[in-house]
């Protein structure tokens, strides 16, 4: 044992200032008996809590947290235990997207023919070739038709044909459960897609149901407008002290929405994001009404099929680059985005555009930023799935090894900031955390909330965290247990 100079035993001098310490109600910092260095007060408040947190009886909730600076774990409960991570999935591929396509990468879609262009005419087929791009708007379409008229095309004497083969077929990502399926958070991935919107929802449509006359049905707008989606309007307007009630489902295998149940007289608007079953013939019907406008008339079929390779280039237009495009995949927490840029990297790093491609490459990525691929379950990259399998300590260690990145200014961007009512800035924790320094991806699908980022103590030290819990009976409870665990770690010494 250590003497001090004085005579007195070091550990019966650190034992009477624990002693002080804890009797005068004073925090104190002092070295774990584990090594870690963990500070005394912080720890035993966040056991303290998720021992006696109700609502965490019979479910399961991991911790990790690291010094920012070094990266040195300073408190973990179940850090290395796996846990569904709901969209704390999306750090994994917004990170590795960055590292495998670069801030500056752009998705593109070209406009193509077999044909020659002569006194009007295309002479040949026109071919719409989709490379991923989720940010086609429909206004994109009208500037497509635009093009074509700005090149002297009247009529396509061929067919039109819409190419989505840059990735496979495969629609759905795994594990995605039937339920799902006709939500915008559930669309079907495709080469050649279309977003209602600058939110970026590919793949969807837009519902807009406003309120008619007592016993009328409402009006069922759709934007944007088109002949892919047939409406079933079965719903009925009721007194205005009725409470609303209105389902709105897509069948199975078609794109036939039903809108049924009761809304209340002059309640406002109810909008709804519909997934689309096969998203590139959704891209075609808008592709026809924008020649349609342009005058435009063309003599063949309307359909999908693949551009031959030697095919002219008529037009390339480029999205807004991978930076950019993390905004609405981090603070909207867009799982479309999610799960097209897995396939890009798996285009990308192994030619094939495929979950299966995709997953290889980000795994491959991933152990760059020193995470063990091999302890890691992956099936999807925005999260929806309730298969894929992260610990805590894996995603504060990515956390950590991403600020050291050349691209990490456009990763920490992309995280919702809490307290920021701007949609665009605080994203999903806009209404949380409002006095707090925190900058985090949240999480939830069924039974299950996480949240992880980065956060400053009140004495301005910066903290990486990862708080993932599962089994939850309300996975909106999470919410509330996240925040609480939050203050104990902000404020805590």
């Amino acid at each position: 044992m250590f003497v001090h100079p004085k005579g007195i035993g070091w550990l019966v001098i650190l034992g009477l200032i624990v002693t002080v310490c804890i009797a005068s109600s004073v925090s104190c910092t002092a070295t774990a008996a584990n090594g870690k260095g963990e500070s005394y007060s912080m720890k035993q408040e966040l056991d303290s809590y998720i021992h006696k947190e109700p609502k965490l009886k019979g479910g399961l909730i991991g911790v990790s947290i690291r010094q920012a600076d070094t990266g040195k774990i300073i408190y973990e409960h179940m850090g290395n235990t796996r846990f569904r991570p709901a969209s704390n999935m999306k750090l994994l591929t917004a990170a590795t997207s960055l590292s495998v396509l670069g801030k500056d990468y752009q998705f593109s879609t070209e406009l193509r023919t077999n044909g020659t262009i002569k006194q009007g005419r295309l002479n040949g087929n026109l071919y719409l070739v989709g490379k991923g791009d989720p940010t086609l708007l429909p206004e994109t379409f009208d500037m497509f038709a635009a093009k074509l008229k700005a090149m002297d095309i009247d009529h396509i004497s061929g067919d039109i044909i819409g190419d989505d083969t840059w990735y496979d077929a495969v629609r759905l990502s795994p594990d995605m459960i039937w339920s799902d399926e006709h939500y915008y958070y559930g669309a079907q991935v495709s080469a050649l897609t279309v977003s209602p919107d600058k939110d970026y929802d590919a793949g969807t449509v837009r519902l807009e149901i406003q309120s008619g006359g007592i016993g009328e049905k409402p009006q069922v707008s759709m934007s944007p407008k088109n002949n892919y989606i047939e409406i079933k309007n079965e719903a009925i307007t009721v007194k205005a002290e009725q409470e609303e009630d209105l389902i709105i489902e897509r069948e199975h295998g078609t794109n036939i929405v039903s809108v049924s149940g009761i809304i209340p007289k002059a309640k406002e608007p109810i909008k709804e994001w519909i997934a689309v079953w096969e998203p590139t013939g959704y891209a075609l019907d808008l592709l026809k009404q924008a020649l349609v406008k342009q005058n435009i008339t063309w003599h063949g079929v309307v359909k999908s099929g693949e551009a031959p390779i030697k095919s002219k280039l008529l037009f390339t237009h480029s999205s807004m680059t991978l930076a950019e495009l993390l905004i609405p995949f981090m603070k909207h927490s867009n799982n479309s985005l999610g799960e097209i840029l897995v396939k890009e990297m798996g285009k990308k790093v192994y030619g094939e555009g495929s979950w299966e491609q995709g997953i290889e490459a980000l795994k491959r990525q991933l152990k760059r930023f020193g995470l063990n691929q091999e302890k890691l379950l992956i099936r999807d990259g925005s999260g929806i799935s309730h298969v894929t399998l992260i610990p805590p300590t894996a995603i504060t260690q990515l956390l950590y090894a991403v600020q050291k990145e050349a691209w990490f200014p456009s990763f920490i961007k992309s995280l919702p900031v809490a307290g920021d009512s701007d949609r665009q800035i605080g994203g999903t924790l806009r209404y949380r955390m409002l006095d707090l320094v925190v900058q985090a991806k949240t999480g939830t699908i069924y039974g299950v909330s996480t949240l992880s980022g980065y956060a400053e103590k009140s004495n301005k030290e910066k903290l990486i965290f990862s708080i993932m819990i599962n089994n939850l009976i309300d996975e909106e409870e999470g919410k509330v247990i996240e925040d609480q665990l939050l203050e104990i770690i902000v404020d805590t010494d």
